[in-house]
C-alpha cells in the first residue's frame, strides 16, 4: 500500500514532527548529566562511549568525537580527575599515551546505556498491543528504502 495524496504527505510530516518532538523532549542529556555529574558538554559522554570500544590515543579520541586535540586533552583531564579514565604509555610508541576506561569509567558507560534504553514515561500509557504495533510500524519505516532506478515500488 502506497501513499498517493498530499493529504497523506501532510500526515506523514505531522507524524515525523511528533516523533522528533518526542525525542527532543526526552531529557536524556540531563538524565546522564545528573547520573554521572559530568557537566554540560557532551564530549565527556561521547569520549566514554568511544573508549568503551577500547583504548585510544588522544588524537584518535579527538578525531572520534569531532574535536581538536587540545580540547580532547581537556576532556580527558576532566574524566581522569573523576577517576573514569587513565592514560598509559602506548606499547608501540612510548612517546604517545593511550586513554582507557577505569572500572569506574566502565560503570559510567553501563549507566549511560541504561539511561539510553529507558523509554519516555508516555510509553507506559500504551498497551502491549499498541507497543507491538508501534514497534512494527517503526521497523517498517526504518527498513524502507527508495527504489533504485529501474526497480519497482518498495516492498
Amino acid at each position: 500500500m502506497t501513499r498517493q495524496s498530499t493529504g497523506d504527505d501532510d500526515k506523514a510530516e505531522r507524524v515525523w514532527a511528533a516523533m522528533r518532538n518526542l525525542v527532543a523532549s526526552h531529557p536524556r542529556k540531563e538524565l546522564i548529566r545528573h547520573a554521572l555529574d559530568l557537566g554540560r558538554g557532551s564530549g565527556r559522554v561521547k569520549s566514554l562511549m568511544w573508549l568503551s570500544e577500547g583504548p585510544l590515543s588522544l588524537s584518535g579520541l579527538a578525531e572520534a568525537i569531532g574535536v581538536d586535540a587540545p580540547y580532547a586533552t581537556l576532556i580527558v583531564d576532566s574524566l581522569e580527575e573523576r577517576g573514569l579514565v587513565e592514560r598509559q604509555p602506548d606499547p608501540e610508541d612510548r612517546r604517545r599515551k593511550l586513554v582507557s576506561l577505569t572500572p569506574a569509567g566502565t560503570e559510567a558507560v553501563i549507566r549511560v546505556i541504561q539511561i539510553d534504553r529507558q523509554a519516555p514515561p508516555g510509553f507506559a500509557a500504551l498497551s502491549a498491543e499498541e507497543l507491538d504495533s508501534l514497534h512494527e510500524m517503526l521497523r517498517r519505516v526504518a527498513a524502507w528504502r527508495a527504489p533504485a532506478p529501474g526497480d519497482g515500488e518498495p516492498g
